[in-house]
């Protein structure tokens, strides 16, 4: 079923220049999205998505105002959002399983619905760059042939990727924005910093790290962050990254090395002494269940009983 670009409906795209020539507003409008000021997100309004995660709520929430990732080189950050219902979905998406991915992002902005027949589906697209291994390339065509296999109805709104998104700094290219938030409350898109990233940021990341697949983390009738639970086995041989040096970890555990923001190996260490730290996950989720996280009267996340 199509992706509609001004209303007219696109079957096929092969290349993201075509697409690019063929719709100059793609440009126009990419070009005024990553020439923005980043916005530093406030932690306390804000509902943190990473890697293999999304999360969607709708305007009534009361405890998130805004939806953000940030981190994204190769990979590609997805909005899609109900004009009707305000229904919002944010996922960071790297490529693991894109046509299974899509669906559930679908769904969940169509299940919130249920009192809203007005209004269409528009969807918002940034990431990547121009990388050596065109990974970015292959991206950003998977997951706009994965919205065009769909039964909905599309509209393809900003679309900040792979050309469009690359920058050259001492003749390195790189992404111009590396995270975005979107505001639920009036569906702006922007680009964003978040110094937060949590609830439960090293566990997350395990999950992920350890091949978890993507997942929805967020709870809207209940306004709770759920993770878990997942499955990990002992493997002393996270033990030997933490050994080597930050140019053997970029080189092997990055799909885009020199790209990577500054603190991406920092990020990696932390997640493999949370690994080593629990070599089994069973004794994080007692009883099998996952752990919820509810926003407090301070604003922070707060771990609550199952």
């Amino acid at each position: 079923m199509p992706l509609f670009i001004q209303n007219i409906r696109e079957d096929r795209i092969t290349s993201t220049a075509e697409l690019f020539d063929k719709y100059p507003h793609l440009q126009e409008n990419a070009k005024a999205f990553r020439s923005q000021p980043l916005t530093d997100v406030d932690p306390k309004c804000l509902l943190y998505v990473q890697q293999r995660e999304f999360a969607t709520t709708t305007p009534a929430d009361n405890n998130v105002s805004v939806i953000g990732s940030e981190d994204a080189t190769t990979c590609h950050l997805v909005v899609l959002r109900h004009t009707g219902s305000g229904a919002t979905c944010l996922a960071h998406c790297d490529g693991s399983n894109t046509y299974a991915e899509v669906p559930l992002l679908i769904k969940s902005v169509t299940s919130l619905n249920t009192c809203c027949h007005e209004g269409r589906l528009e969807l918002h697209l940034v990431g990547g760059f121009e990388d050596e291994a065109m990974t970015s390339h292959e991206l950003s065509l998977n997951i706009l042939a994965a919205f065009q296999q769909l039964p909905d109805d599309i509209h393809l709104q900003t679309c900040c990727i792979t050309e469009m998104n690359d920058i050259v700094i001492n003749a390195v290219h790189r992404p111009a924005v590396y995270g975005v938030g979107v505001n639920v409350k009036t569906g702006k898109v922007f680009p964003a910093n978040f110094p937060y990233k949590g609830p439960a940021e090293d566990l997350r990341s395990a999950r992920t790290f350890t091949g978890g697949q993507m997942v929805e983390i967020y709870d809207p009738s209940r306004g709770l962050v759920k993770v878990g639970p997942c499955k990990w086995s002992p493997n002393m041989d996270f033990a030997f990254w933490l050994s080597q040096d930050d140019a053997i970890i970029l080189k092997y555990l990055s799909t885009s090395p020199k790209a990577e923001p500054p603190h991406f190996v920092r990020l990696i260490k932390s997640t493999i002494q949370f690994l080593l730290k629990h070599p089994n996950s069973d004794g994080l989720f007692p009883e099998g269940q996952p752990q919820l996280f509810h926003r407090n009267e301070s604003g922070d996340w707060e771990r609550v009983a199952c």
